[in-house]
């Protein structure tokens, strides 16, 4: 009888990942889940900034936005409040109250995923990581120690931009992780920074009862997103009493009394009760010993990594904002699989940004996927599109919707899905069929052949589909 042969036998591997935001835990998941011995190193707590500043806390504060924002819209639809309580008057926030909701929900999901994590084996270690050759030496936290790496992901994340002109004190100039510890409402909330923080912040403390001013430095709001949805929200937020500066640099904020004053570069002055500096992130990579260990970084300090998440040393991986790929938690997770997966011998697909759905959370939200009108109108990308105003949508009428659009476009002749733009209540739910047709590469007619509920919303998607076909010829 023939010997059987064995396969050869594989040494375990030891993983140590440095930041346990989004890429970084959802990293170390994957990693245990194919047999490696996984140890998680974390400075702020599990979640990262994503779980305990960011992106959790704000959406938790925007959904009390979101409710005020109907309440402000309700009467409408026929919806009359006791007379004591007139129309929308003296219906408010109690800030504190939303706060404290907010942190509690923050540090609830930091809990769940510490549970995910040491379910499955996972070692958490506090502390600050630094890389060495073959190793990660841990300082602070649970106290100073050295573990042996076969391989490192680093997911450190990035932290608020500051300005030396516009330093944050915690109380009236703040930043986006400041906000969550006041107890009392700004009544004039100044927002330094019109890209997509700025625009959130401004959009929800508008809706919760605080005068707002937006400072821009650029033409518009939202600079890098679809032109006609940006300007589909700046008209809202000036028809809902924002004041929107335009090409307006702030050059200083000061604290002045119990206000503060913004000045900006044509030498005029913004002055509110508090400011909101959202001008951008530093990726956290210094003192990390990337460079002495030879890890590449951009002149923005950003770690730079390929597709599949290698850096520029072999078994050094890199994940989420400290990369600057693309800022969003989804992106950070799906960069942390891929780099397990590639380097755990698993099947992988490298990263692909034009799959990647992403929502702007204001009022209304704005969804994106794929290719955008930008690409198409310069002639990068081969397409035609259609624009469909909610405003016609039987659902839209009926809910008192009159902002917004559904956006689609197709390759020009077969009708392929390229991408599309959603303006309205929900885009963060109704941009998903889009992507399901651009991850998949279906055409317009897939989509027109779908049965929509009527009425929907989501049936401006299936119309916008049947209007493209067929996809005409340039």
């Amino acid at each position: 009888m023939a010997a059987v042969s064995e396969a050869p036998h594989r040494p375990q591997q030891h993983v140590v990942v440095v930041g346990g935001g989004p890429g970084g835990y959802e990293a170390a998941l994957v990693a245990a889940q194919l047999g490696a011995d996984v140890t998680v190193v974390d400075e702020d707590g599990l979640g990262g900034a994503a779980v305990l500043t960011d992106c959790v806390p704000s959406k938790t504060l925007i959904a009390t936005s979101e409710v005020m924002t109907q309440v402000d819209g309700s009467s409408r639809l026929g919806v009359r409040y006791p007379s004591a309580v007139a129309a929308g008057e003296h219906v408010g926030v109690d800030i504190g109250t939303v706060n404290a909701r907010v942190k509690r929900l923050a540090t609830a999901q930091s809990r769940d995923i510490r549970r995910s994590l040491e379910a499955v084996g996972v070692r958490v270690v506090t502390g600050r990581g630094r890389l060495t050759d073959g190793a990660v030496e841990v300082e602070g936290g649970d106290g100073p120690g050295r573990f042996p790496a076969d391989a490192v992901l680093l997911s450190t994340g990035a932290t608020p931009r500051r300005l030396p002109s516009a330093m944050p004190d915690g109380e009236r100039i703040l930043d986006w992780r400041q906000l969550y510890d006041l107890d009392v409402l700004p009544e004039r909330l100044v927002v330094v920074g019109s890209g997509v923080t700025g625009a959130e912040f401004a959009s929800a403390y508008l809706a919760l009862g605080s005068e707002v001013v937006l400072v821009s430095s650029r033409d518009r709001v939202l600079p890098g997103e679809d032109a006609d949805a940006a300007t589909v929200l700046e008209d809202a937020f000036r028809r809902r009493g924002m004041r929107v500066l335009s090409r307006s640099r702030a050059e200083t904020v000061e604290r002045v009394g119990d206000g503060v004053v913004v000045r900006l570069s044509d030498g005029s002055t913004v002055e509110g009760s508090h400011c909101l500096m959202a001008v951008g992130s530093t990726p956290n990579t210094a003192g990390m010993g990337l460079e002495d260990v030879g890890v590449e970084l951009t002149p923005s300090g950003h770690v730079a990594v390929d597709r599949v998440s290698r850096t520029s040393v072999p078994g050094v991986y890199a994940a989420g904002d400290c990369t600057g790929v693309l800022a969003l938690a989804s992106v950070a997770a799906m960069q942390g699989r891929i780099a397990m997966r590639h380097l755990l011998g698993d099947a992988v697909r490298p990263l692909s940004l034009k799959t990647v759905a992403s929502n702007i959370f204001t009022a209304p939200e704005i969804a994106t996927v794929g290719w955008t009108q930008a690409q198409l109108d310069s002639g990068e990308a081969q397409g035609n599109g259609v624009m469909l105003p909610l405003a016609t949508n039987p659902r839209a009428k009926m809910q008192g919707v009159d902002e917004g659009f559904v956006k689609l476009f197709a390759r020009t002749g077969s009708g392929t899905v390229l991408g599309g733009v959603v303006v309205g209540p929900r885009a963060s739910e109704l941009i998903f069929p889009i992507t399901l047709a651009v991850e998949h590469r279906l055409t317009v007619d897939d989509m027109a052949r779908a049965f929509t509920v009527y009425p929907s919303l989501s049936g401006s998607i299936a119309e916008a589909a049947r209007q493209l076909h067929p996809a005409p010829l340039a």
